[in-house]
């Protein structure tokens, strides 16, 4: 069995330092760079990428509501033309500092509250289907299975990718628990590795309430801004070759 480990890099500002992104890339198999819009500035997210290259790791798009201040966790009632144009933006400032690291954007993923928007909510999953299939429509897209961006990057003749978290809490319904909710984060390596490997060998997860719930994975999150973060992905990445499971990107 295969299965792709990607996580969120790039996010440094300035000399505030978010997680050990070197550390990171050399445990997972695509990167989530921030673009700058959510977190990141051209030196960070260039260094970044060229840590990526240097690694063999994928390069994708983290792209997200222009809310530098909030980490991009808040909701921006953005239309859908500032929404697909900010998108397009992103995009194409990742792909430049890509290329001149000597890399390129291989998909798309949104990131905090754009993320958890698109799931529900038609006309901002839309934009960020329209700015990715405007750009490049060979950019595999990132969400959550079932949710609406993934619904319509395929009818659109996008690739979707199905993404679980490693370390993240589901709802029954299996969305994502909101992190201003106790327990939404979980933070025992052990027990997130021994969860993911479920989640890849088995196609399961268990919600909240007990509730198991089917899903289909391509690629998981091992987030990279939490303080064990570096310690997290080790265990993640031991229990799954523990299981058999090789980790390389989805493509």
């Amino acid at each position: 069995m295969r299965i792709d480990l990607n996580s969120d890099v790039g996010e440094s500002f300035g000399r505030w330092e978010l997680g050990d992104d070197e550390a990171i890339l050399g445990l997972v198999s695509s990167a989530n760079v921030a673009c700058g819009f959510h977190a990141g500035d051209p030196t960070t997210i260039a260094r970044t990428c060229r840590w990526a290259v240097e690694q063999g790791v994928a390069i994708g798009a983290q792209v997200g509501y222009r809310d530098l201040a909030g980490f991009g966790r808040r909701f921006v009632d953005a239309t859908v033309r500032e929404l697909t144009d900010d998108v397009v933006y992103q995009i194409g400032a990742l792909q430049a500092l890509a290329a001149a690291a000597g890399g390129r954007v291989t998909y798309v993923k949104p990131h905090g509250a754009l993320y958890n928007t698109a799931v529900h909510h038609a006309e901002h999953a839309g934009a960020v289907v329209d700015a990715v299939a405007s750009v490049d429509p060979s950019l595999p897209v990132l969400g959550l299975p079932g949710s609406e961006l993934l619904a319509q990057a395929e009818r659109r003749g996008l690739r979707p990718v199905y993404e679980a978290f490693a370390d993240r809490a589901y709802t029954p319904g299996g969305t994502l628990v909101s992190r201003r909710e106790e327990g939404a984060v979980l933070d025992d390596p052990v027990s997130v590795a021994a969860r993911v490997v479920q989640m890849v060998t088995e196609g399961v997860v268990e919600a909240v309430d007990g509730t198991v719930i089917r899903m289909s994975v391509d690629s998981v999150c091992v987030h990279g801004d939490s303080p064990d973060a570096v310690t997290m992905a080790r265990a993640v990445r031991e229990a799954l070759a523990d299981a058999g499971v090789t980790v390389e990107t989805f493509r």
